[in-house]
């Protein structure tokens, strides 16, 4: 089993990383919904079959980015909880 990456930090670092990963997150979470409201905005304009299926290309690759960074979030949460921060 893979030793998690972040039992070797301080607190410190520990914490800090965790708010970065936390404000990153948000950033993320608030792009994706501008994204989806963009893409539902020009389809109500031009219509379904007048839109280019590479204008839903960033919507789809949002998840892929998003999904290892909650990752880290969650291992950052469990070592935080096991060293009672």
């Amino acid at each position: 089993m893979k030793k998690n990456i972040y039992e070797e930090l301080t607190n410190e670092k520990l914490l800090k990383k965790r708010d970065l990963f936390k404000g990153v997150s948000i950033g993320f979470g608030v792009i994706f919904l501008l994204a989806i409201a963009a893409i539902i905005y020009i389809f109500s304009v031009k219509g379904i079959k007048n839109v280019s299926i590479a204008t839903l290309i960033p919507v789809f690759t949002l998840p892929v980015v998003f999904m290892p960074i909650l990752i880290n979030l969650s291992l950052l949460n469990k070592e935080i909880k096991s060293r009672n921060l």
